[in-house]
């Protein structure tokens, strides 16, 4: 009798043992899971691959559409040195933001909208730099760099976008270029 007591509790001691370690390991993989479907949305919204960076970024709990904002505040800022933003830039950053992930009649859509048609207040271009400035102090060389090239290198193609007089001379006008170069001493 006493035997069939001491395995009963035995039973039940494996059972419990193996019921925990079956809920860490679900627990681990369902954080596993989680972790790679934030860095596919985070890598979709911004095109940024490396793991690292990405993994960076998902520390200082920054989604996706912080990170669409991040990456479209420049382009918008690029679109309005002239003055008034053209057709082709206009097009660039809405082909931007769809690449971005940015659906059409979303929050972030919506506000995109209004951002091209009216510029946004200094304001707006002031959090943006103190933001990235705040987080470019987390990151490490490579996340920064990574980063960069793709705010500015976006940012250069809507400058390039409107092209010069029909086509002929340089491609970015003088007041793209103090935004591009504006933008660019951040990462400095």
């Amino acid at each position: 009798m006493s035997n069939e007591i001491l395995g009963d509790r035995k039973k039940a001691l494996e059972d419990s043992f193996f019921a925990k370690q079956d809920a860490r390991l679900r627990r681990e993989f369902q954080e596993k899971a989680n972790l790679k479907a934030r860095k596919t949305a985070l890598s979709e919204v911004s095109g940024i691959d490396d793991d690292t960076v990405l993994e960076q970024l998902i520390a200082l709990d920054i989604g996706p559409d912080t990170l669409a904002a991040l990456t479209l505040v420049p382009l918008i800022e690029v679109a309005w040195a002239d003055g008034d933003v053209d057709r082709n830039e206009r097009k660039a950053i809405l082909d931007a933001a769809a690449a971005r992930g940015l659906s059409k009649g979303s929050p972030s859509a919506q506000l995109l909208e209004g951002w091209l048609e009216q510029r946004p207040a200094p304001d707006v271009l002031q959090a943006w730099k103190e933001y990235v400035s705040a987080l470019l102090t987390t990151l490490g060389a490579d996340a920064k760099a990574a980063l960069k090239k793709d705010l500015l290198g976006r940012a250069r193609s809507v400058a390039e976008a409107a092209g010069g007089f029909m086509g002929l001379g340089n491609k970015v006008s003088k007041s793209e270029q103090a935004v591009l170069t504006e933008l660019e001493s951040l990462f400095v």
